[in-house]
């Protein structure tokens, strides 16, 4: 892949784990960063992956919509828990989907989100994880 020119690039540096600052070079977003176990002001691992998924998962459900002459509007919802491995030793996060399209029969919410998923380039990321679900939803 690394023959193809790229739509767009980022580069992201962390220099300082989970507390501190992580940032975009040249310019770009500046987080502080805090460990989601502190009651310290910041953003996390956690928080920055459901963003993410998210946004890429609705983006992506809302250009499935647009190319069929659809306009409804559609809600994407994501929790991620960072859970201890059963063994006791390391972490992982546990990550739901949820996605809702409003005024669509929910048969056919389903195989957009469906579709959506298989497109998103973050859920082409993490497929074949055993803690990733997505799901089509009725209602919040």
């Amino acid at each position: 892949m690394k023959d193809r020119k790229p739509l767009f690039h980022a580069e992201i540096v962390n220099e300082t784990g989970v507390n501190g600052q992580a940032f975009v070079k040249n310019g770009g977003l500046n987080v502080k960063l805090s460990s989601p176990l502190s009651d310290e002001e910041g953003t996390n691992p956690e928080e920055l992956l459901g963003l993410s998924f998210s946004t890429c998962l609705n983006a992506t459900i809302q250009s499935l919509l647009k190319a069929r002459g659809k306009e409804n509007e559609s809600r994407v919802e994501v929790h991620v828990d960072y859970m201890r491995e059963p063994s006791g030793i390391g972490f992982f996060f546990n990550v739901e989907a949820f996605a809702k399209i409003e005024g669509l029969p929910f048969e056919e919410s389903e195989k957009i989100v469906e579709e959506a998923e298989n497109r998103c380039p973050v859920s082409k990321l993490l497929a074949g994880s055993q803690t990733v679900s997505v799901t089509a939803v009725e209602q919040f």
